[in-house]
Protein backbone atom coordinates (compact mmCIF):
# COMPACT_ATOMS: atom_id res chain seq x y z
CA UNK A 1 0.00 0.00 0.00
CA UNK A 2 1.37 3.40 -1.00
CA UNK A 3 1.70 5.99 1.74
CA UNK A 4 0.17 9.45 1.28
CA UNK A 5 3.69 10.87 1.03
CA UNK A 6 4.67 8.55 -1.84
CA UNK A 7 1.31 8.88 -3.61
CA UNK A 8 2.14 12.41 -4.78
CA UNK A 9 5.18 11.09 -6.66
CA UNK A 10 3.13 8.64 -8.75
CA UNK A 11 1.39 10.06 -11.81
CA UNK A 12 -1.99 8.61 -12.78
CA UNK A 13 -3.15 9.24 -16.34
CA UNK A 14 -6.81 9.33 -15.28
CA UNK A 15 -6.12 12.27 -12.94
CA UNK A 16 -3.41 14.28 -14.72
CA UNK A 17 -3.20 17.33 -16.97
CA UNK A 18 -0.34 19.21 -18.64
CA UNK A 19 0.10 22.99 -18.23
CA UNK A 20 2.31 24.78 -20.80
CA UNK A 21 3.16 28.23 -19.46
CA UNK A 22 4.02 31.22 -21.66
CA UNK A 23 6.22 29.73 -24.39
CA UNK A 24 5.82 32.89 -26.47
CA UNK A 25 7.53 34.31 -29.54
CA UNK A 26 8.91 37.51 -28.03
CA UNK A 27 10.24 35.76 -24.92
CA UNK A 28 12.29 33.24 -26.90
CA UNK A 29 15.15 35.59 -27.98
CA UNK A 30 15.88 36.30 -24.30
CA UNK A 31 16.49 32.62 -23.54
CA UNK A 32 19.83 30.79 -24.00
CA UNK A 33 19.34 29.40 -27.52
CA UNK A 34 20.69 25.86 -27.05
CA UNK A 35 18.83 25.35 -23.79
CA UNK A 36 15.61 26.75 -25.23
CA UNK A 37 15.80 24.30 -28.17
CA UNK A 38 16.19 21.36 -25.76
CA UNK A 39 13.33 22.62 -23.59
CA UNK A 40 11.10 23.04 -26.65
CA UNK A 41 11.81 19.44 -27.69
CA UNK A 42 10.84 18.22 -24.22
CA UNK A 43 7.62 20.24 -24.27
CA UNK A 44 6.74 19.02 -27.78
CA UNK A 45 7.41 15.45 -26.60
CA UNK A 46 5.07 15.86 -23.62
CA UNK A 47 2.35 17.49 -25.72
CA UNK A 48 2.54 14.69 -28.31
CA UNK A 49 2.37 12.07 -25.57
CA UNK A 50 -0.59 13.78 -23.89
CA UNK A 51 -2.38 13.95 -27.25
CA UNK A 52 -1.77 10.22 -27.68
CA UNK A 53 -3.30 9.42 -24.29
CA UNK A 54 -5.99 12.12 -24.47
CA UNK A 55 -4.52 13.84 -21.41
CA UNK A 56 -5.76 17.45 -21.32
CA UNK A 57 -3.26 20.18 -22.22
CA UNK A 58 -3.72 23.80 -21.12
CA UNK A 59 -1.62 26.57 -22.68
CA UNK A 60 -1.22 30.06 -21.22
CA UNK A 61 0.12 33.33 -22.61
CA UNK A 62 1.43 36.22 -20.54
CA UNK A 63 0.18 39.52 -21.99
CA UNK A 64 0.28 38.34 -25.63
CA UNK A 65 -0.08 41.89 -27.02
CA UNK A 66 3.36 42.57 -25.61
CA UNK A 67 5.03 39.15 -25.69
CA UNK A 68 3.38 37.73 -28.80
CA UNK A 69 1.53 34.45 -29.25
CA UNK A 70 2.66 30.96 -28.34
CA UNK A 71 5.52 29.75 -30.56
CA UNK A 72 4.43 28.08 -33.82
CA UNK A 73 5.65 24.63 -32.71
CA UNK A 74 3.14 24.62 -29.84
CA UNK A 75 0.32 26.65 -31.39
CA UNK A 76 -2.95 24.79 -31.03
CA UNK A 77 -1.66 22.45 -28.31
CA UNK A 78 -4.56 21.21 -26.26
CA UNK A 79 -7.08 21.98 -28.98
CA UNK A 80 -8.26 25.20 -27.30
CA UNK A 81 -7.12 28.81 -27.47
CA UNK A 82 -4.40 29.78 -25.00
CA UNK A 83 -5.57 31.34 -21.75
CA UNK A 84 -4.39 34.95 -21.69
CA UNK A 85 -3.18 36.38 -18.41
CA UNK A 86 -1.49 39.38 -16.83
CA UNK A 87 -0.94 37.75 -13.44
CA UNK A 88 2.48 36.07 -13.41
CA UNK A 89 1.09 33.00 -11.67
CA UNK A 90 -1.62 31.26 -13.71
CA UNK A 91 -3.76 30.82 -10.59
CA UNK A 92 -4.25 34.60 -10.49
CA UNK A 93 -6.32 34.28 -13.70
CA UNK A 94 -10.00 33.37 -13.32
CA UNK A 95 -10.19 31.62 -16.72
CA UNK A 96 -7.27 29.38 -15.77
CA UNK A 97 -8.86 28.40 -12.46
CA UNK A 98 -12.17 27.66 -14.21
CA UNK A 99 -10.34 25.47 -16.74
CA UNK A 100 -8.66 23.51 -13.92
CA UNK A 101 -12.06 22.97 -12.27
CA UNK A 102 -13.60 21.82 -15.59
CA UNK A 103 -10.82 19.29 -16.12
CA UNK A 104 -11.14 17.78 -12.67
CA UNK A 105 -7.44 16.88 -12.55
CA UNK A 106 -5.76 16.47 -9.19
CA UNK A 107 -2.25 16.18 -10.65
CA UNK A 108 -0.58 18.65 -13.01
CA UNK A 109 2.61 18.39 -15.03
CA UNK A 110 4.03 21.89 -15.39
CA UNK A 111 6.36 23.18 -18.13
CA UNK A 112 7.24 26.52 -19.73
CA UNK A 113 9.00 29.78 -19.06
CA UNK A 114 10.32 31.60 -17.26
CA UNK A 115 11.10 29.09 -14.55
CA UNK A 116 11.65 31.64 -11.76
CA UNK A 117 8.71 33.92 -12.57
CA UNK A 118 5.48 32.61 -14.12
CA UNK A 119 6.30 28.92 -13.77
CA UNK A 120 7.37 29.18 -10.12
CA UNK A 121 4.44 31.39 -9.11
CA UNK A 122 2.06 28.99 -10.85
CA UNK A 123 3.58 26.03 -9.01
CA UNK A 124 2.99 27.79 -5.69
CA UNK A 125 -0.60 28.63 -6.63
CA UNK A 126 -1.33 25.08 -7.72
CA UNK A 127 0.19 23.61 -4.56
CA UNK A 128 -1.89 26.03 -2.46
CA UNK A 129 -4.93 24.83 -4.41
CA UNK A 130 -4.28 21.22 -3.40
CA UNK A 131 -2.84 19.88 -6.67
CA UNK A 132 0.04 17.43 -6.86
CA UNK A 133 2.52 19.30 -9.06
CA UNK A 134 5.21 17.64 -11.18
CA UNK A 135 7.65 20.28 -12.42
CA UNK A 136 9.59 19.05 -15.45
CA UNK A 137 13.20 20.25 -15.08
CA UNK A 138 14.11 19.67 -18.75
CA UNK A 139 10.98 21.48 -19.96
CA UNK A 140 11.43 24.81 -18.17
CA UNK A 141 13.87 27.63 -18.84
CA UNK A 142 15.00 31.00 -17.48
CA UNK A 143 17.33 33.58 -18.95
CA UNK A 144 19.84 32.91 -16.19
CA UNK A 145 21.10 29.59 -14.81
CA UNK A 146 21.00 30.88 -11.23
CA UNK A 147 17.33 31.85 -11.52
CA UNK A 148 16.52 28.46 -13.06
CA UNK A 149 18.29 26.56 -10.27
CA UNK A 150 16.70 28.71 -7.57
CA UNK A 151 13.22 28.12 -9.02
CA UNK A 152 13.76 24.34 -8.95
CA UNK A 153 15.03 24.39 -5.38
CA UNK A 154 12.21 26.62 -4.09
CA UNK A 155 9.58 24.55 -5.93
CA UNK A 156 11.02 21.36 -4.40
CA UNK A 157 10.97 22.89 -0.92
CA UNK A 158 7.37 24.03 -1.45
CA UNK A 159 6.30 20.45 -2.25
CA UNK A 160 6.51 20.07 -6.04
CA UNK A 161 7.88 16.83 -7.43
CA UNK A 162 10.87 17.62 -9.66
CA UNK A 163 10.93 15.28 -12.64
CA UNK A 164 11.98 14.96 -16.30
CA UNK A 165 9.90 14.58 -19.44
CA UNK A 166 10.77 10.91 -19.91
CA UNK A 167 10.26 10.07 -16.24
CA UNK A 168 6.77 11.60 -16.37
CA UNK A 169 5.88 9.81 -19.61
CA UNK A 170 6.99 6.39 -18.45
CA UNK A 171 5.25 6.87 -15.11
CA UNK A 172 2.01 7.50 -16.97
CA UNK A 173 2.63 4.55 -19.29
CA UNK A 174 3.48 2.15 -16.39
CA UNK A 175 4.08 -0.97 -18.54
CA UNK A 176 5.41 -2.08 -21.92
CA UNK A 177 2.34 -4.19 -22.68
CA UNK A 178 -0.06 -1.25 -23.12
CA UNK A 179 -1.26 -0.31 -26.63
CA UNK A 180 0.50 3.08 -26.58
CA UNK A 181 3.97 1.70 -25.81
CA UNK A 182 5.14 1.41 -29.42
CA UNK A 183 4.10 4.99 -30.25
CA UNK A 184 5.75 6.29 -27.08
CA UNK A 185 8.96 4.43 -27.91
CA UNK A 186 8.99 6.13 -31.32
CA UNK A 187 8.48 9.53 -29.66
CA UNK A 188 11.37 8.84 -27.26
CA UNK A 189 13.70 7.86 -30.11
CA UNK A 190 12.75 10.82 -32.29
CA UNK A 191 13.29 13.28 -29.43
CA UNK A 192 17.05 13.43 -29.82
CA UNK A 193 17.53 12.64 -33.53
CA UNK A 194 17.79 16.27 -34.66
CA UNK A 195 20.47 17.27 -32.13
Amino acid sequence: MMTDFLARFQLDRSRVGLVVIDVQQRLVPSMPEKIYRQVLKSIEFLVAYCDLLKVPVTVTEQYPRGLGPTVAELAGAGGRPAIEKVSFGCCGETNFNQRMQELGCSQLIVVGMEAHVCVYQTVLGLLAGGFDVHLVRDAIVSRGKGDYRNALELARQAGAVITTAETAVFQLLQAADVPEFKAVSALVKSRFLAE
